[in-house]
C-alpha cells in the first residue's frame, strides 16, 4: 500500500497578484492546520512568500491534488510568530 502524504492548499493573502487563489503544496509538517501561516516558494522564480493554509488533505502520490512531479514543498511552518 502506498504511503499517504500531507498536502496543503495555500493562499498568499499579502500578494495582490495572487490573493484569492490557492496553490497546492506538499507539506512535511503533518501538524499543520487550516489557518496556519507557512512559507512556500511561489511563481517561476520560487520566491519564498508567507501564506495561509486554506485546506489540508492526505493522499497518495497518484492521487495528489496537483501533478506530483511538479508540486513544490512548504519550507517553514509559522507558529505564533516563530518558525517551526
Amino acid at each position: 500500500m502506498e504511503e499517504l502524504k500531507c498536502f496543503v492548499a495555500v493562499e498568499f493573502v499579502d500578494d495582490p497578484n495572487v490573493v484569492g487563489h490557492t496553490y497546492w503544496y506538499l507539506c512535511g509538517f503533518e501538524e499543520v492546520k487550516t489557518g496556519d501561516r507557512v512559507v512556500a516558494p511561489l511563481g517561476r522564480h520560487n520566491n519564498l512568500q508567507e501564506g495561509v493554509v486554506r485546506k489540508k488533505i492526505f493522499a497518495t502520490e497518484e492521487r495528489s491534488p496537483y501533478p506530483f512531479a511538479g508540486i513544490k514543498s512548504i519550507k517553514a511552518l509559522k507558529k505564533e510568530g516563530k518558525d517551526v
